[in-house]
């Protein structure tokens, strides 16, 4: 960061018509969507936090600490200069002082640690605006907070662990847990010749002793995708005799020597460049069971249903800060004698985009609370309705933020500007924690083999109806489309209906009416709707909606 005024008087012209930098701005307070959201569903307590969070993220200094993560790329480093096996990975120091603020505010623990209504609707809006900030911290952040629900299925081994990471602080040096102030946690799941299909994964677990839950074991075989390969375990699959089980593997032994865990690469990945991934191998690596011998699929889920939380929050702070870089722009960029903001058809497409982004939000927090619930109701419509939010949200990311970035013109599409960076982070939470096929198709058996999902979220719409002709009309045929069974070719098709239909029962019942309006006209009207943004012509309410961003 430079601390003098930069020269605008150049030798050929003066600079003018530029907008100032973006920042120095609290990320959470100018967020009109996500505060409604955040209080209406978490209740008025996260306000603190959140708003504590949102100052110091959307700080010159955090900002930039963002931007250097993602151009000084982690380094891989297997032997130390004597030739000694280390397997490390080397960060510029901005990733470190983003994971620091990240920890410090506990985006990985606020779920858990905070024991009253909202917890995990603080923890998603906070991972929102944490990826505002730099998205690539995230993934080590959400997969910390999600290791919570799988590691409790182990006491005795949880024991040593849930409070390094529910009261822990960032300690990045790999050292024995005992000596550690906190730790990460990571995923290691997938294999190269399965993917997705676990199932077909080929590492073996063998005890060391009696075995079972809580046992020790040595692990051989390889992970093909494996994030954040500097956190201090990783819960895993491998199987025994008696199926696929989950197990967690510390990077340091209890004996305080290193785990044998190879690094093999790290991922040349398109975008979430900050977070190093790599491929690893156990070649007789320690680890301890979690949860049932051969259920590993089944504990390691506990983990995933909260990972794939994050990845629908996450989406929801990219899209955020692409449109907030956007609105900056406009308002302070002319052309054609007006302000950008002035014109009719920019001004068009900015409203489009902003309803997108106010159903998100509402869709997002209302995910989140379920997370708090207790009924089988409640944990039915989480269940459901974090597939339709990472299935449609997750997806609407990449065009909502390509649009943002033609909002700046050219200077969008170079890398010195957020939105680029931003534009190759979009696709990562559609993919990861599976796939658009894997996420419709787990919908499907959703509505098929739980009942109480599907009667809780028929329950959250039907309390919308008679408020928008469109949206009744949207109702009753998705209701008879669902009647009749899904064939599997269908299972996108449902998703995206029960998604629109979902956001637009919300924001119906707790959203700003024009927006509600705007959003079933513009969304949900049978009459013919352009694909880009800004082809809703006069059924948004342009104004209303531009006045909330």
């Amino acid at each position: 960061m430079v601390d003098y005024e930069p020269r605008t008087n150049l030798d050929t012209h003066d600079v003018t018509n530029m907008p100032p930098p973006f920042g120095a701005l609290n990320l959470y307070e100018t967020d009109v969507a996500l505060t409604e959201a955040a209080r209406l569903h978490g209740g008025e307590w996260v306000d603190g936090p959140l708003s504590a969070l949102g100052a110091a993220a959307g700080t010159d200094d955090a900002l930039q600490a963002g931007e250097d993560a993602n151009r000084y790329l982690p380094e891989l480093r297997i032997f130390d200069r004597f030739g000694a096996r280390i397997d490390e990975v080397r960060f510029h120091p901005a990733y470190h002082q983003c994971m620091a603020l990240a920890m410090e505010h506990s985006i990985h623990s606020i779920g858990w640690r905070e024991r009253r209504p909202g917890a995990h609707v603080a923890h998603a809006a906070a991972l929102a605006i944490g990826s505002q900030a730099e998205a690539g911290t995230m993934c080590p952040m959400s997969m910390t907070y999600a290791s919570v629900a799988a590691l409790r299925k182990q006491p005795d081994v949880a024991e040593a662990w849930l409070p390094k990471i529910v009261d822990g602080i960032y300690d990045a040096p790999l050292r024995p847990i005992a000596e550690k102030r906190g730790v990460t946690i990571g995923m290691f799941m997938t294999e190269k010749q399965g993917g997705s299909d676990v199932r077909a994964n080929s590492t073996r677990a063998v005890p060391m002793g009696a075995g079972g839950p809580g046992g020790e074991y040595l692990l051989t075989g390889h992970k093909w995708f494996c994030s954040a390969p500097m956190s201090d375990a990783f819960l895993t699959l491998a199987y025994t005799d008696r199926g696929l089980s989950c197990f967690l593997a510390p990077r340091i032994k209890p004996d305080g020597a290193r785990n044998s865990m190879n690094l093999m690469r790290l991922k040349d990945k398109l975008g979430n460049r900050s977070n190093a991934s790599a491929e690893f191998e156990y070649n007789g690596a320690f680890a301890w069971m979690i949860g049932e011998d051969g259920r590993g699929v089944a504990t390691i889920m506990d983990m995933v249903h909260h990972t794939r939380l994050d990845t629908t929050a996450g989406s929801l702070g990219i899209m955020r800060r692409a449109l907030a870089e956007a609105m900056h722009h406009v308002r302070h960029r002319r052309a054609f004698q007006k302000t950008l903001i002035d014109q009719p058809v920019m001004r068009a497409v900015l409203a489009d985009l902003a309803l997108d982004y106010e159903a998100a939000a509402m869709f997002t927090m209302r995910i989140a609370r379920a997370y708090d619930g207790t009924t089988p109701e409640e944990r039915g419509f989480a269940r459901l309705g974090v597939a339709l939010g990472k299935f449609y949200i997750a997806k609407r990311t990449a065009p909502f933020v390509a649009e943002c970035m033609e909002c700046l013109g050219g200077g969008g599409y170079i890398e010195e500007a957020a939105t680029a960076r931003y534009y190759r982070e979009a696709p990562v939470n559609a993919i990861w924690e599976g796939s658009g096929n894997v996420i419709a198709l787990d919908i499907l058996r959703t509505l098929q083999k739980e009942p109480v999902a599907l009667d809780a979220l028929l329950a959250e719409l039907a309390a919308a109806r008679g408020r928008h002709p469109a949206y009744d009309a949207s109702f009753d045929a998705l209701h008879r489309q669902i009647g009749g069974g899904i064939a599997e070719a269908d299972a996108r098709c449902i998703a995206e209906r029960m998604a629109l239909a979902l956001q637009a029962a919300l924001l119906l019942r707790h959203g700003a009416p024009d927006v509600a309006s705007s959003y079933c006209d513009a969304r949900l009207s049978g009459e013919a709707r352009g694909i880009n943004y800004g082809s809703g012509g006069a059924r948004i309410a342009v104004d209303a909606i531009l006045a909330r961003q």
